[in-house]
């Protein structure tokens, strides 16, 4: 079987499992957990021997026309390289240990069989994003993720959070895809074609006319897709939905495929310096502002929402400053442990029984009764934290770097301000990371919460994902001089510069961190537990209503009160209160934006009803009058019509006597 055959196969196999997952569903409900987990798994066999045969050399492309469009074709193409071999094996390895976990952790769920289902089909579109050779072809595994994230997100309907979560998911994402739509076609426009390659060929000869009009509008589409400011703020709201579908959308899926798609196409937005400074300034932006509100959330799965929004302006900052394997490379690496992270997540959730109980500040005695995620998730979080040898160490030094390099005129892809931008930024992100990381350890495993009731052990399906997803997460770094031919040959190891700084740095902020929690658990330890709970918030002050109305719990008994010794609100001061609510963009763009389209509504739909439909009702209204003075004239009285017509004769009679008169 010919390489480009099994790369079909891969993308294919899950789509035919979600198809029969739908249809079976009902009918054959034993059969779900098989189509779910069983073609995931082939196709990440296939992917693996599709790397394998790739083997980071030259690029193999195959085609077919698949309808005939006039100037500018659309075909069915494949491009597989060393990123899509290697984003393939991702996406599917961690699709596939998403849905055996699901498998013990949904295993009472009564709308598995639609999830499984809908999952594999998040699965295919994002296989068929990463092997697509042609940008329609993109395209539609691009918007197939759009509407499979809602239905995911929107799980669990009967509660509003969700219902609102997936809603808004859907309409920031598409907020940002119409301008992606718009350069898609500026870009065809100019280069002649959608291929991919045809479009690289286009770039390499200066066929671009207008190379930052249609990167710009691409940063749009990427920025919505992939979590970057200021389009960022769906994806916390979305941790709404089952954590199996966090750990996907996070890891290999959805707001990978933004990063994935400029890697893709890094030439064209390489063209415009431009672009690739508002690209640094965007990431720039995102890392810290993102690492920032990670550090005053409470919320487990808020945290992990807010570091991967980070993370990706890690490989968005790679981007910018011109190195696509270094943004890859952080891909691949952050999608190994941050999968990890949910699902260890998950794994603390289902351990109290419920979906909504995932307050680090009211956990405790969890390393006991779940060593198996308290194990892993400290793994990852030390990957997380990029300190050595964890993975994230390796990733992250190749994005300070490749940042270092541009900045010091190494390489003049981009512009050096970029250059510095995204290190300097990188570097403070380092640092606000490994505290936010500490800081969730500290409180989810270290604090002293109330002791949630122990519901039994945890399914070995989920424990031994767990275990799976710790291996790359510790050791896939180590690979690093072995995949210079997957990533354009350029070396991804570290400097002692950066290696120094940035371990230096992230050590600094988890020690400050440990340092700063004991500090406020021996305070604590002196405060009336009756002035913590009337007073949760402690000395910071309080936090803006928004917030406590979207996130914080309502306390009402001194056993359920947070921990008081939360480093974070000692750390950020009065920053908290901003950062907590994600430094309030969701109220400036309630502002902004919709309260004046809701006013325009309210305003269209007074119209409609008092004008347009005065004009209707009033159109209806005079016919009936007329059909009511009408009808009293008709009385089947024959005397009485001679009489009227006896009258109209001499009233016309009269006035033809006047006419005549008058003449």
């Amino acid at each position: 079987m010919t390489t480009t055959t099994l790369a079909v196969l891969v993308p294919l196999l899950p789509f035919l499992g979600a198809a029969a997952g739908l249809l079976l569903g009902r009918t054959a409900p034993g059969f779900v957990r098989p189509l779910a987990v069983l073609p995931t798994l082939a196709a990440a066999v296939l992917a693996v021997l599709v790397a394998v045969r790739q083997g980071g050399g030259r690029t193999i492309e195959a085609a077919t026309q698949l309808t005939p469009t006039g100037s500018v074709p659309i075909d069915l193409a494949l491009r597989l390289d060393g990123f899509a071999a290697l984003a393939a094996v991702l996406v599917c390895v961690v699709a596939g240990c998403v849905q055996i976990y699901s498998t013990g952790y949904l295993r009472d769920d009564p709308r598995y069989p639609s999830y499984a289902s809908l999952v594999s089909l998040f699965t295919s579109a994002m296989l068929l994003v990463v092997y697509s050779g042609d940008l329609m072809v993109l395209l539609v595994g691009w918007e197939i993720m759009g509407i499979c994230s809602y239905f995911l997100v929107g799980h669990y309907w009967e509660t509003p959070e969700a219902r609102a979560a997936s809603l808004k998911a859907f309409l920031v994402t598409k907020l940002g895809d119409v301008p992606f739509l718009i350069g898609l076609f500026a870009l065809a426009a100019d280069a002649g074609t959608f291929r991919i390659g045809g479009i690289l060929g286009a770039v390499a000869a200066g066929g671009l006319d207008h190379p930052t009009l249609i990167a710009l509008l691409l940063l749009a589409g990427v920025a919505g897709k992939s979590a970057q400011f200021p389009l960022h703020t769906w994806l916390p709201d979305a941790m709404a939905g089952p954590t199996p579908v966090s750990a996907l959308i996070h890891a290999a899926t959805m707001v990978a495929a933004g990063i994935y798609f400029i890697a893709r196409l890094l030439p064209v937005f390489a063209a415009s310096a431009a672009a690739l400074t508002v690209l640094a300034v965007m990431a720039a932006v995102t890392m810290v502002g993102s690492a920032l509100a990670a550090l005053a959330q409470d919320d487990i799965k808020r945290v992990l929402a807010y570091s991967t929004i980070g993370q990706l302006g890690y490989m968005a900052g790679a981007l910018a400053v011109g190195d696509r394997g270094a943004a890859v490379f952080h891909l691949l690496s952050h999608g190994a442990f941050k999968a990890l992270l949910f699902l260890a997540a998950g794994a603390i959730i289902h351990a109290a029984g419920t979906n909504s109980l995932s307050a680090m500040s009211r956990m405790s005695g969890l390393t006991k009764r779940i060593p198996d995620a308290y194990w892993t998730m400290t793994v990852a979080l030390l990957a997380l934290a990029a300190l050595p040898p964890f993975a994230g160490f390796f990733s992250k030094e190749a994005v300070l770097v490749a940042a270092e390099h541009t900045a010091l005129g190494d390489r003049t892809v981009a512009p050096a301000g970029a250059g510095w931008t995204v290190l300097v930024a990188g570097l403070l992100t380092a640092l606000l990371t490994a505290a936010y990381a500490t800081r969730l350890w500290l409180l989810a495993f270290r604090g002293r919460g109330t002791e949630v009731p122990d519901h039994g052990r945890q399914p070995i399906a989920m424990t031994t994902v767990l275990w799976v997803l710790a291996v790359p997460s510790l050791g896939f770094g180590l690979t690093v001089t072995h995949l210079d031919d997957w990533f354009d040959g350029q070396a991804l190891t570290p400097t002692a510069t950066t290696a120094v700084l940035g371990t230096g740095i992230a050590v600094i902020g988890a020690a400050v961190t440990y340092a700063v929690w004991q500090r406020t658990r021996a305070l604590a330890a002196r405060t009336p537990l009756g002035a913590v709970a009337a007073h949760p918030e402690g000395d910071a002050g309080h936090v803006e209503a928004e917030a406590i109305a979207a996130h914080a719990p309502v306390y009402g008994d001194v056993a359920s009160a947070p921990d008081p010794a939360d480093p974070g609100r000692v750390l950020l001061g009065p920053l908290h209160r901003h950062a907590v609510t994600g430094f309030h963009l969701d109220a400036v763009y309630r502002t902004l934006f919709v309260r004046p389209v809701l006013a325009a509504a309210s305003l269209v739909r007074f119209l409609d009803r008092e004008v347009v439909d005065t004009y209707v009702s009033g159109a209806g209204t005079g016919t009936n009058w007329l059909g009511w003075l009408v009808r009293r004239a008709q009385t089947g009285n024959v005397q009485t019509y001679l009489s009227a017509l006896l009258a109209g004769s001499v009233v016309l009679a009269i006035a033809a006597v006047l006419v005549a008169a008058g003449a």
